[in-house]
């Protein structure tokens, strides 16, 4: 299958704006491409039949592929489950109807892990079919990667943006905590659950992100002496595989060499603890969040799901609020540490996606950051000995996006340099 060649945002807002491409003919070449590419990537649960093309707005034209966890009220959302095989919201999520406000065509469901969590799809990864293209959300990252759409929305509770990203050679933003809108989503754990954007590259994810939201987050020239970035030092970098090792320490080189002011931090340790405290909060959560879903479906989730929501409604209400308190104790680690440094690099994930459909991969590199509620963007660019892309994380103190997306557009084309 090899590298596919994606559609660049940027390239084609530019071409619209000059008049060279209208919202139809761009239009058109997304449902070209799903209609030869996606039998085999299997990125969407379901395509528009009739996708309402705006004329106007400024993400007129654009085809943006929507996650199968936000309700829209004129496709299906199944929410990756059989038990809501057909089911049929009657108003848009809130960051579907925002992206619909600003002109975006929704050009269908793209393929999300069950309820969004671990259980796969069948989504591949379009580098190599064998491998997976992480999770959990599958066909957002591969359908941008495939060169089928130029935008999509997928959300992260543990690393579902960040980790699909890097697997998938593109670029992925989760933003702070609530920046985008949650409401209309199919929830799993509502105080990590984090609405994000998929595009080709940094700069085509930040064009989206500020085209979509109106804040000003489309990268801007950034001075690198005034950037302090450290390469976060913790014990799971033990764990990443040596090619990943090797990405990071050359990108950490790239960029001093490209003028950021380039250091080491160790993580502190009330944010290790904070790490340690995400799965019981994610799954107390959800088994209040998806506690309904198993009362009445039971026989259509998937054994991991059940027993994910049964060990969550085990946990104690005092155990919860205690994994709530070292989650704030962690946040206010996470202030002090930025006070030191602007941007942290850390891997995306441990290595270059695992081969077999069996498993989405590991979130151990994305989940802290969740919980801390900061943003983080992966940039592509690196690739392991067998062609399979490697993704470095950038993350930025809560609230500093603009300067994030900025820095990683700059860092990205040190990468490509």
């Amino acid at each position: 299958m090899g590298h596919n060649r994606m559609m660049s945002l940027e390239a084609l807002i530019s071409a619209r704006d000059a008049g060279k491409a209208d919202p139809d003919v761009m239009i058109t070449l997304s449902r070209d491409a799903i209609a030869r590419k996606d039998a085999a990537i299997k990125a969407f649960a379901h395509v528009a039949e009739n996708p309402v093309v705006a004329a106007t707005g400024p993400l007129a034209g654009v085809a943006l592929g929507v996650k199968d966890i936000f309700d829209t009220f004129d496709q299906p959302t199944g929410y990756g489950s059989a038990a809501y095989d057909g089911h049929q919201p009657k108003v848009d999520a809130a960051i579907v109807d925002l992206a619909r406000r600003r002109g975006a065509t929704i050009i269908g469901k793209t393929v999300t892990t069950e309820f969004a969590y671990l259980h796969p799809a069948a989504t591949v990864n379009p580098h190599n079919p064998a491998h997976t293209p992480g999770g959990s959300s599958s066909g957002s990252a591969a359908a941008v990667a495939a060169g089928m759409i130029p935008a999509a929305i997928g959300t992260q509770t543990g690393g579902s943006v960040i980790r699909p990203a890097a697997f998938c050679g593109i670029a992925g933003y989760k933003p702070s905590y609530r920046l985008l809108p949650t409401g209309g989503l199919k929830h799993f754990a509502p105080s990590l659950d984090t609405a994000g954007l998929f595009a080709a590259s940094v700069v085509d994810v930040a064009l989206l992100a500020q085209l979509l939201t109106g804040r000003t987050l489309a990268a801007a020239p950034v001075d690198p002496a005034s950037i302090r970035v450290a390469v976060y030092r913790c014990a799971q970098l033990e764990g990443a595989d040596p090619a990943m090792q090797e990405a990071l320490s050359k990108a950490a080189d790239m960029a001093a060499d490209a003028g950021f002011d380039v250091g080491d931090i160790a993580e502190p340790e009330a944010m290790a603890a904070a790490r340690d405290a995400h799965a019981a909060l994610q799954e107390h959560e959800a088994g209040l969040a998806c506690g309904p879903d198993l009362a009445r479906h039971r026989e259509f989730l998937s054994q991991r799901l059940v027993d994910a929501i049964e060990r969550g409604q085990a946990i104690e209400p005092a155990a919860y609020d205690a994994t709530r308190k070292l989650a704030k104790r962690g946040r206010t680690a996470a202030r002090g540490l930025f006070g030191e440094v602007d941007i942290l690099l850390t891997p995306s994930a441990p290595g270059a996606a695992p081969e077999g459909l069996g498993s989405t991969g590991d979130a151990r590199f994305n989940k802290l950051w969740t919980l801390m509620g900061t943003p983080a963007v992966n940039i592509p660019g690196f690739f392991d000995a067998s062609g399979l892309p490697l993704g470095i994380q950038v993350v930025a103190r809560f609230g500093q996006d603009q300067v994030l997306l900025a820095v990683a557009a700059a860092l990205e084309r040190a990468f490509r340099a």
